[in-house]
Parts: C-alpha cells; sequence; structure tokens
C-alpha cells in the first residue's frame, strides 16, 4: 500500500560544495548534499580541504546558485579562512546575485555568523526537515520563506516528511494565547489544533448555558470570536503554522463560518454519528446529527475547505470490533465525497483499542486505507493520510510514554502519510504543555527520519496482509447487512422505492445503530434510545472481534447480523439472506469491496 512520491522541485538548481581551508571533515557536507539532491538541486562537491582559490574557480566554471561551505576546526582558524574567502570572492566578481551558506561546528558557526555574508548558518542541530526546508525554498535567507497557508500546499511542500499536528488548549486562555506563539516561534509543528473547552464546543452561541464550574473542562476557554482571532494572530510568527480547531458540537455551520473567518481553518473534522447522545458531548438525537453533518459537509465543500471526519476510531475508543471500525471509517468518507467534499483527511489512530497488536492494528488501518482510496476520483475526491497514537494506549510511566510514542510513530510510517499528529507522551496524566509538545514532536520526528532512510515494508507481512483480506471480506457483509435495511429495491430494479442510497440515508444508519448491526460494547447501559450496546468483543491473537458471550466464540459477520436481523426485522433479515442487498451493494461499489 506504498505510495510514490513526486518529486518536490522539477527545475534543477546548481550548488557547489567545499570543506574549506584545511579541514577535511566533509560528512556533514555530503548529508546536505543528500539532501538537496532530493530538493531538486544539482550539486558540485568539491571534497575535503579545498583551497579558497578552488573554490572560486568552481564557482566562475559552474555558476551556482548557491554555495556551500564547511569548517570544523578551530573557531580562529575558520573565521580567518572564511574572511579570507570572502575578500577573494569579491575581488573575483562572484558574490553579486549568489547565495552562501555554511555548516560547521557551534563555535565555528558563531564566527561565521559575525562576518555577516552567510545567509543560513548550520550548527549541526538541525533537523534534516529544517535543511530541506531552506533547501527547497526557492527564496533566499531565513526570513525570505514562505510557509504555505492551505494544507494541501503545507503537505506538498513537505515531502517526502509528513506535516506535523499536535493539539494544543490550557485551561487559562492566556496561557493558551502566549503558548501559541511560543509554538509558532518554535517551528516543530505545522499545524496546531486548538483545543477548546466542551462549554466551548456547545455553548459558544449560548454563553448562557455555559456552565461556569466547567470552565476550561478538557481546553481552552474560548467567549467570542475576538479571541479566536488573537490566537490565530499569536500564531503568525516562527514558521506560520496552519490552525484548526476542534469542532462544535452545536450550531455547526454558524459554527464553522466562524473558524474559518478568525483563525483561516486549516480543514474541519465533522463526525457522522458523534458528539451526539451517544457520547453525551451534546443532546443531539443521532438522525439529526448525521443530517446536521451532511448538511455542514455541503456547506463547508462549497467553501473548498477540507474535511476530516471523526469517526471511525470512535467506535474502537468504545472497544468495538474491527470490522465496525473499518466499515465506518468507509461510511464516514463515503458520505464526505456524497457531500461534495474534495479534500479528505482520513485519520487513522493506531493503538485503538490499546490491546490491539501492531501487526492487527496495521492490518486494520490497511483495510480502511483500501476502501476509503477506492473512493478517489480525479478532480472529485482527494485523500490525505492521518495517523496518530491512541490516547487510551498510552501508559502512565512518561519514560514508558515516551518509547511507546516513538514506537507508534515508526509503525505509522508504513502507511506513509501526510500528515502525523504527535500525541504527547504525557498525555495519559495531563494535557501536554508546550515544553512537551516541542518534546513528543522531536521524538515523533526522529523515528520518521529513521523510517524515510530505509524502513522493511511491513505492509507485506504475510500475516498482515491476510488479516486485511479479512476484515475487507467480512466489511463487505457488514455494509450488505446495512444496505437490507433499506427497501431499495433489487440491483436488477434499482429504482424501485426511490433508490435511496442506503450508506447516507439517515434513517438506515441511525437503525444499523439502534439494531446493532453498528455497535459497541460502551454503548452497553446509554440511556439514548438509538445506542445498542449488546455485542460483546474480545481481544482474539491481537485483533477485536466480535464473540458469543456464551462460549467465547468468534463470531462471523455473517452469522452476527443474521442473529440480530431474524430477532429484530424479520423483513430486512430476508433481504439479507436472499443476497438482494449484496447485490445491490456489489452493483454500487464493486471497487471499494473487493480486496
Amino acid at each position: 500500500m506504498g505510495r510514490t512520491q513526486p518529486p518536490r522541485a522539477p527545475r534543477r538548481r546548481v550548488l557547489v560544495a567545499a570543506a574549506i581551508g584545511d579541514c577535511a571533515h566533509v560528512a556533514g557536507l555530503h548529508g546536505m548534499i543528500r539532501i538537496a539532491r532530493q530538493a531538486g538541486w544539482e550539486c558540485h562537491m568539491l571534497g575535503p580541504a579545498v583551497t579558497v582559490e578552488r573554490v572560486i574557480k568552481a564557482v566562475q566554471e559552474v555558476n551556482p546558485e548557491l554555495v556551500a561551505l564547511s569548517y570544523r576546526l578551530s573557531p580562529q582558524a575558520g573565521k580567518e579562512v572564511l574572511a579570507d574567502f570572502w575578500q577573494q570572492a569579491q575581488a573575483a566578481r562572484i558574490t553579486e546575485g549568489r547565495r552562501f551558506a555554511f555548516g560547521g561546528t557551534p563555535p565555528v558557526a558563531r564566527e561565521a555568523c559575525k562576518l555577516g555574508f552567510f545567509e543560513a548558518i548550520f550548527d549541526g542541530s538541525e533537523t534534516p526537515r529544517q535543511v530541506y526546508d531552506y533547501l527547497a525554498a526557492r527564496t533566499s535567507g531565513a526570513a525570505a520563506l514562505s510557509y504555505p497557508s492551505t494544507l494541501a500546499e503545507r503537505i506538498e511542500a513537505a515531502r517526502p516528511w509528513p506535516i506535523f499536528r499536535h493539539h494544543f488548549g490550557q485551561p487559562s486562555y492566556e496561557a493558551t494565547l502566549a503558548g501559541v506563539a511560543e509554538l509558532a516561534e518554535s517551528g516543530v509543528l505545522d499545524v496546531i489544533s486548538l483545543g477548546i473547552d466542551q462549554n466551548t464546543q456547545e455553548h459558544f452561541f449560548h454563553p448562557e448555558a455555559k456552565d461556569p464550574r466547567q470552565r476550561g473542562a478538557g481546553g481552552v476557554p474560548v467567549d467570542t470570536p475576538e479571541q479566536f482571532r488573537a490566537l490565530y494572530e499569536a500564531s503568525r510568527r516562527g514558521n506560520y503554522p496552519l490552525m484548526r480547531c476542534y469542532s462544535g458540537t452545536r450550531d455547526l455551520i454558524r459554527m464553522q463560518a466562524m473558524l474559518l473567518e478568525t483563525i483561516n481553518l486549516a480543514w474541519a473534522a465533522i463526525p457522522l454519528t458523534w458528539y451526539s447522545v451517544l457520547d453525551g458531548r451534546s443532546q443531539r438525537g443521532l438522525r439529526q446529527t448525521i443530517v446536521e453533518a451532511q448538511e455542514v459537509m455541503r456547506w463547508l465543500s462549497e467553501r473548498k475547505v477540507p474535511v476530516e471526519m471523526n469517526e471511525s476510531h470512535h467506535w474502537s475508543l468504545r472497544d468495538a470490533h474491527d470490522v465496525v471500525a473499518v466499515v465506518m471509517a468507509f461510511l464516514a468518507a463515503y458520505n464526505a465525497k456524497q457531500a461534495g467534499v474534495r479534500d479528505y483527511v482520513a485519520q487513522y489512530m493506531f493503538n485503538t483499542p490499546p490491546l490491539t497488536s501492531f501487526r492487527m492494528d496495521l492490518a486494520k488501518m490497511l483495510a480502511k486505507v483500501a476502501l476509503i482510496e477506492s473512493l478517489e476520483e480525479e478532480g472529485r475526491f482527494r485523500v490525505f493520510r492521518e495517523t496518530r497514537t491512541g490516547l487510551r494506549s498510552l501508559p502512565l510511566d512518561m519514560d514508558e510514554g515516551k518509547g511507546h510514542l516513538g514506537a507508534s510513530v515508526f509503525l505509522q510510517m508504513a502507511l506513509h502519510p501526510d500528515i502525523v499528529h504527535v500525541v504527547a507522551y504525557c498525555e495519559a496524566d495531563h494535557a501536554a504543555t508546550v515544553p512537551e509538545i516541542v518534546e513528543s514532536v522531536k521524538m515523533a520526528r526522529g523515528a520518521i527520519a529513521d523510517a524515510l532512510g530505509g524502513m522493511p515494508d511491513l505492509a507485506a507481512d504475510p500475516v498482515v496482509m491476510a488479516r486485511r483480506d479479512h476484515l475487507l471480506k467480512e466489511a463487505r457483509v457488514l455494509l450488505s447487512g446495512i444496505a437490507a435495511l433499506a427497501d431499495t429495491g433489487t440491483a436488477d430494479e434499482p429504482d424501485s422505492n426511490d433508490s435511496k442510497d442506503p450508506f447516507t440515508d439517515p434513517d438506515v444508519l441511525t437503525r444499523a445503530i439502534s439494531l446493532g448491526l453498528i455497535d459497541a460494547p460502551h454503548l452497553a447501559g446509554n440511556p439514548a434510545p438509538e445506542a445498542c450496546g449488546r455485542v460483546v468483543t474480545n481481544v482474539v491473537d491481537g485483533a477485536y472481534e466480535a464473540i458469543d458471550p456464551a462460549t467465547g466464540r468468534v463470531l462471523s459477520e455473517e452469522e452476527r447480523i443474521t442473529r440480530i436481523l431474524r430477532e429484530r426485522d424479520p423483513a430486512s433479515y430476508r433481504r439479507f439472506r436472499g443476497g438482494e442487498a449484496e447485490a445491490w451493494v456489489e452493483r454500487l461499489w464493486p471497487a471499494a469491496l473487493v480486496p
């Protein structure tokens, strides 16, 4: 399931590199050249201990855009040889309109900085991504770097790296405002996701309904559009990160319009069924929630705002079996496409539920990828992959959390993500502070650097492939069961009964959940009439399966759906067993359902 990365810079640019003077250390230069070639440069390496005269002659012959020099010996000697180079370069008239960069140890870098003619100076503390960003820029000087202001442009500019995202929201608005500025200055994040408190999510436009005792619960309290705007303005520094925000759970279109105006909303996150009576985040009924999600996605698509659907992992967070997670990933993406969304952010939350093994986790994600990306259509529906570590999987021990974060991110790289949503190692204990976020992103960055350096193809593991194919086959059965809830006619006579699309019909989707075709153990005892909570799941060989509570035996989707429909919906049971629904599904979406 790998991806072919397009070349970043099709027009070749020229640089000359040399370890100048008596310096024989060239490892750093070769590392820079490797990155420069990825960014589209034609590189001329002059080697170690290159004289000033030889550098000048090479510049005259090759006519490079950039001259990259390095020196790793004593600072005073380095200062003298670099000053001599600049004097001779000016005399030779090769400085005008040309760029110069330097790399060396921190003490030599400090001396090089004093000379004033290098536009960029690297002391070894930089990441490969930072070097790549500098080399990929088509303007000179760090101040002239142009940071893309849309999600698609930011992703394209970062390749072959993913872009980095993290939630941030302290219980204090003032602390959050200062923290946003600090995060932007750090340059570690491409996207700051504002984590707003529950009062803001549900009652932003109804301040009289806010519970003052819950102010700051779960995030930052924001009371006015002006405060949102101030948070965005605080991020207009450093690497100018994009900004997005937790979705509201009420007045969805009004909320998205306000966020688009105040924080230039990078993309919206809209659940299909959650943030409703199912999880208590609002009092919206399930059918109303689905209808409103479809409406706000249509509104967003008209404004060309990318959309993420916070759906599939919410079922896994409640211990749903893997087939349900795969199907809900497909249904969320399908609904987004039908609503007109063009750029879709598919979030893959790994390590969820937390006892899932790495092998079974990857297989589940690959099944989701296969179904979601089968919907891609040139000019109509484009998918960006976003991966993240599951919050429930993080251990309380901070050192163990650091290890888990690195391992999780390395596994995620098997999906070749466009976005890595970093979850700080400390989140099992408390919401991350700015230093903890910076530290966590650096950990993730290190794991990603190792993966990009060459990792085995984990997706080719035969156990992973077998599980992925099994999930795709079982997902097809569950989709057939859902389609059977609608009297949509047969595959040969699809126009009977108005041929409503069962996968976007709010009544069908609501009934699929209330009957228990789509179900999770944590819904047991939920007072909402739409919730079922009858399914029992367990971990079997690292995967989450639906089981027979009496025997502990794994239930196939065929058997599980048959039991439910035979008992609670005889008409749908007959359509399911008669093959009508399966034929309908196959006719409409064969590419999405064939492993």
